[in-house]
């Protein structure tokens, strides 16, 4: 069976594909600055194994020999958006973190004989601005515009960085991902924790609309850009249906606590005095269009934020 290379696999989505590819047969490497601490380095799941091989992208250095194995690259590497301020040198990181790993691929792709046939990275919807109209936005779609904000200039330097593995004549998909719901970790552990305590905390007016995608999903999504061969370019990993985050909140609630939470508005003015200029995109309405993905083929197993959340609840 073929061989995928991921960067970012010990993160929440990497563990993910990790585990759905290896049940499928494929022999999975994951690229840590660590291999030595690679403590799982050949578990094996029925007849496919994991392994650990180092890079570093501040040093600009990777294992040649992993990336001579590999059929596929999924490049999932990246500093957390979510995880601290965004002070100038939170910025640069964000960014530099995604480029360099790219940076640092193509390179090795061009510089080294390899058998590779396709490379899917990762991007965000954080590529499109919030919804021009509230309510009944137009939805965005992977041809419009990045817009000029942060994450909007993150995204395109990152997709722009992979791009020219398609010069290598290489298969390039690009994943622009919504909100990835998963009880290892992310968004939803944030939204559970006000719920421990009995509390629904809707973000702001709570309508701003929250396009999502179920793990399980996402990870079925990069297996199918992998195994179709007629898929190329930018497709949005998010359900066909996006929520507003009161009904995200209240959902989980009900799932979570039955009839018994109080919903609390947290206002958007404590949000940016929390956060900072993050909390722009807490509160930014994006409604974005996942008719390219399933125009290719792919069926959701969660559509609905109500089943999503079910699923979630009964692992």
């Amino acid at each position: 069976m073929a061989t995928v290379l991921i960067t970012g696999g010990t993160g929440m989505i990497g563990k993910a594909l990790s585990k759905l590819l290896m049940e499928k047969g494929y022999e999975v490497i994951v690229l840590t600055r660590d291999a030595g601490a690679g403590k799982q380095a050949g578990v094996k799941t029925g007849t496919s194994s994991l392994s650990y091989a180092a890079w570093d992208i501040a040093a600009q250095t990777i294992d040649i020999a992993a990336v001579q194995q590999a059929d596929y690259i999924v490049h999932l590497a990246g500093a957390a958006v979510a995880d601290k301020r965004w002070s100038a040198k939170r910025k640069k990181e964000i960014i530099d973190s995604r480029v360099n790993g790219c940076t640092l691929l193509v390179k090795a792709l061009k510089e080294h004989t390899n058998k590779v046939k396709a490379v899917v990275c990762a991007s965000g919807v954080g590529w499109y601005g919030p919804d021009p109209v509230i309510p009944n936005p137009k939805p965005f779609v992977e041809s419009d515009a990045a817009y000029t904000d942060f994450l909007g200039e993150t995204c395109k330097q990152w997709e722009m960085a992979m791009k020219p593995v398609t010069g290598l004549s290489k298969r390039l998909v690009i994943l622009r991902t919504g909100m990835a719901l998963s009880n290892a970790g992310g968004a939803l552990a944030e939204f559970k924790k006000p719920l421990r305590l009995g509390i629904a905390a809707v973000l702001g007016g709570g309508t701003q609309v929250v396009s999502w995608v179920h793990i399980d999903d996402l990870c079925r999504m990069y297996l199918k850009a992998i195994e179709e061969h007629g898929m190329e370019g930018v497709y949005n990993a998010v359900s066909p249906k996006p929520v507003s985050n009161k009904t995200l909140t209240l959902t989980l609630a009900k799932v979570m606590r039955g009839k018994f939470y109080l919903p609390l508005h947290v206002p958007s003015f404590v949000l940016k005095m929390v956060l900072g200029e993050m909390s722009v995109e807490v509160l930014k309405s994006a409604t974005v269009n996942a008719n390219k993905i399933r125009t290719a083929g792919f069926d959701f197993l969660y559509p609905s934020i109500e089943s999503a959340v079910n699923a979630l609840a009964k692992e």
